[in-house]
C-alpha cells in the first residue's frame, strides 16, 4: 500500500465516519425514521477488505449495518441518504430504509435485516459465479453474534463441500446487541469455529487498515484462485450503540476508553503525520471539505427529493414481469 493509497483511504474512512455521524443527527432531528445501525469505529474492516478486492465487480452482501459497505462498493451516498430519509430517489425508492440498502449496478447485493440471512445468499452468489466460470468472488460481511444462527453452519458446510469462491468476513465487535460475546458463544474466537469444515481462517486486528488489507489480500487471493472459501475474523469495536435505542449501559467506560485509543482513522492519520506525508492542517482541511460536501450536496439532495406517492405503495413489492403476478396466481 503506497502513500497515495493511504491518503485516499484516510479520506474515504473519514467521509464514512462523518456520513454516519450526520445520519445520527438526522435521526435525532426526526428526519430519519425506523431502525438505524451505525458503523463508526469499524471503518478499517470494510475499507481494508474491499481495498484488496474489486469493488463494483465482486459481489458484496452484509447485515443491516450496511451504509458504509454500500458506499465503498460505489453506491451514490446521495441515494443512500435519500433512502434513509424515505425518499423516492433512495437506493430502494424509499421503501427499504437503513437496513435495506441495495445497489445492483455496483454488485452491492444488499443489507439484510434478518440475522444470518446473508450467509446462504453469499453461498448462492458464489455458486452462480462458479457455474459461469468467472473469476469474481462473493464477499459476505457478518457480525460475531450472527454466527450462532443455523444458517452459518449450513452455508459454511456447502461452501466448503462445493469449493465456492466466497470470502466470509466476521466483524467481531464483541457484542450482539447488548450481550457480550462470552455470554452467548461457547467458542469466543470465531475463526476457530470454521475448522470443522476445513476452511482456512485467520484472526487479525480490525482497527489497523494496513493489517486488514494485508490479511485480506491473502484471503482474496485464496478465494479467487479457485481454492474455495476463506474466513477472516477482524477484531473491531463500534463506538455507538447497537442501534439508536441503545444507551450503551452494558459497556464499561474503561473498555470504551481503551478502544477509543485504537480509532482506525486516527491511527492512520497519525501514521501519515509522523511520516511527514500530511500535516494536522491538511487533515483539518480535509475534514472541513467532507463536512461541507455532506451538508451542501448529500443532505440537501435528500431533503429536496420527493416523497414516494401513496398510490404507489405496493409498487416494487413484487417483480412486475413475473408471470405469476400478471396471471393473478397465488
Amino acid at each position: 500500500m503506497n502513500v497515495a493509497d493511504k491518503k485516499r483511504l484516510l479520506r474515504e474512512m473519514l467521509f464514512a465516519r462523518r456520513f454516519e455521524e450526520r445520519c445520527y443527527e438526522a435521526y435525532v432531528e426526526r428526519k430519519i425514521g425506523g431502525f438505524l445501525h451505525l458503523y463508526p469505529g469499524q471503518e478499517a474492516c470494510a475499507f481494508g477488505v474491499m481495498e484488496a478486492a474489486r469493488p463494483g465487480r465482486d459481489y458484496v452482501i452484509t447485515g443491516y449495518r450496511d451504509h458504509v459497505h454500500a458506499i465503498r462498493c460505489g453506491a451514490d451516498p446521495k441515494a443512500i441518504m435519500a433512502e434513509l430519509y424515505g425518499k423516492e430517489t433512495g437506493s430502494s425508492r424509499g421503501r427499504g430504509g437503513s437496513m435495506h440498502i441495495f445497489d445492483v449496478e455496483h454488485h452491492f447485493m444488499g443489507g439484510y435485516a434478518l440475522v444470518g440471512g446473508p450467509f446462504p445468499l453469499a453461498a448462492g452468489m458464489a455458486k452462480a459465479i462458479k457455474m459461469k466460470g468467472d473469476d469474481d468472488i462473493a464477499i459476505c460481511f457478518l457480525g460475531d453474534a450472527a454466527n450462532n444462527q443455523g444458517t452459518f453452519h449450513e452455508s459454511l458446510n456447502m461452501a466448503a463441500l462445493w469449493e465456492l469462491p466466497v470470502l466470509y468476513v466476521c466483524e467481531n465487535n464483541l457484542y450482539g446487541i447488548g450481550t457480550r460475546i462470552d455470554r452467548s458463544t461457547a467458542v469466543v474466537e470465531q475463526y476457530k469455529r470454521v475448522s470443522a469444515y476445513g476452511i482456512p481462517s485467520d484472526q487479525i486486528d480490525g482497527q489497523d487498515i494496513e493489517v486488514v488489507f494485508k490479511a485480506a489480500q491473502k484471503a482474496v487471493k485464496h478465494v479467487r484462485s479457485g481454492k474455495g472459501p476463506y474466513f477472516l475474523e477482524l477484531l473491531t469495536y463500534r463506538y455507538r450503540g447497537h442501534s439508536m435505542s441503545d444507551s450503551n449501559a452494558y459497556r464499561s467506560k474503561d473498555e470504551e476508553k481503551m478502544w477509543s485509543k485504537r480509532d482506525p482513522i486516527i491511527m492512520l492519520r497519525d501514521r501519515l503525520i509522523e511520516a511527514g506525508e500530511i500535516t494536522k492542517d491538511d487533515y483539518k482541511a480535509m475534514d472541513t471539505e467532507i463536512l461541507d460536501q455532506i451538508e451542501d450536496d448529500i443532505i440537501a439532495y435528500a431533503e429536496s427529493s420527493p416523497e414516494p406517492k401513496v398510490e404507489e405503495l405496493e409498487k416494487y413489492v413484487l417483480a412486475e414481469n413475473d408471470p405469476w403476478v400478471r396471471g393473478g396466481k397465488n
